[in-house]
């Protein structure tokens, strides 16, 4: 009995030791991957968990692209430019430089994105009251197309993003092509009730001059405190420069704008010494590529500013 006991003891204790020392399978994770890691204009990586549902824009530039790579919104701000069709009947969440973040709130969004530059405040709140925020920058021609690359991620539609990036890119060169391949010198002037100021590379103007091969006159120059895209005006400088040509950009009426300049010109017969004002080389850019990001349009951007020096290029 004895002998039958410690069997049975023994037979117990192997089942154990077979059942410790088998393979151990591990326990499902409960963490799955990320929807997308997008890297933002502050130098962030944004985890989104799952394709955000109910977007809300803080800027008007960012609806076309986003609705390009097959996203919508909730939200978007006032605009009297740059409203496609299915963003007019959305709400409103203020002024672009007036952001309400009750009515952001009210949207009950998954996903903020905004603007450097402009909103880029407003991340500390939203995310304080658990909302994903994303900052894009749009000025120069890289970051459109990193825009597009990062609303591609929002969406996950990235060969659509890089399909729009491509008709860009095309777009561009196809411009290039008609014009010669001369370094033309250039200076950008922005006029606004406060005065005069020179626009640099980083702007917009100055990012489509360098997509032309043209060379901006004030190119390295130091910018201004509060504006690195700018700097000082100086009539002096601007004659031992002898730009070219002279683009003017506006945030007021252009009519004024042009009045006032053409005043300006005359006054002062130091302005008569510059080739382009000889030369009748001084050129108006639209607000709406200027002004505000082209985003989508920037080979549009580029072909205005190519036909004021090559009209013929372009003619039909």
């Amino acid at each position: 009995m004895k002998r039958i006991l410690c069997a049975l003891v023994s037979l117990l204790a192997l089942t154990v030791l077979a059942g410790c020392g088998g393979p151990q399978q591990a326990a499902p994770s409960s963490s799955a991957a990320p929807f997308a890691v997008i890297h933002d204009a502050m130098g962030r990586d944004v985890e989104l968990a799952k394709k955000p549902e109910r977007i809300v824009v803080t800027s008007a530039s960012f609806l076309e692209p986003l609705h390009e790579v097959g996203g919508d919104v909730v939200g978007r701000p006032d605009s009297k430019t740059k409203m496609p069709d299915y963003a007019k009947d959305k709400a409103s969440v203020g002024k672009v430089y007036q952001i309400d973040v009750e009515k952001v709130l009210a949207c009950e969004p998954d996903l903020v994105i905004l603007n450097k530059g402009m909103n880029e405040k407003l991340v500390g709140t939203l995310e304080q009251n658990g909302i994903k925020t994303l900052v894009l920058d749009m000025k120069s021609y890289d970051d459109v197309k990193a825009e597009v690359r990062a609303l591609a991620e929002v969406t996950g539609e990235r060969e659509k993003g890089e399909v729009l990036i491509a008709s860009m890119d095309e777009k561009i060169a196809d411009v290039r092509a008609k014009i010669p391949a001369e370094p033309r010198r250039v200076s950008i002037i922005h006029s606004t009730n406060q005065g005069l100021t020179v626009q640099l590379d980083g702007s917009i103007a100055g990012c489509t001059a360098n997509l032309l091969g043209w060379q901006n006159v004030a190119s390295g120059t130091a910018p201004l405190e509060k504006n690195p895209d700018a700097a000082p005006y100086s009539l002096e400088t601007l004659v031992e420069q002898n730009p070219e040509a002279i683009f003017i950009t506006s945030m007021g009426d252009m009519a004024e704008a042009k009045a006032g300049m053409d005043r300006l010109m005359q006054e002062n017969p130091a302005w008569q010494t510059i080739a382009a004002v000889k030369e009748g080389r001084v050129y108006y850019l639209p607000q709406d590529l200027f002004l505000l990001s082209p985003g989508l349009h920037y080979p549009e951007a580029v072909e205005t500013m190519a036909k004021c020096l090559y009209p013929e290029a372009f003619a039909k």
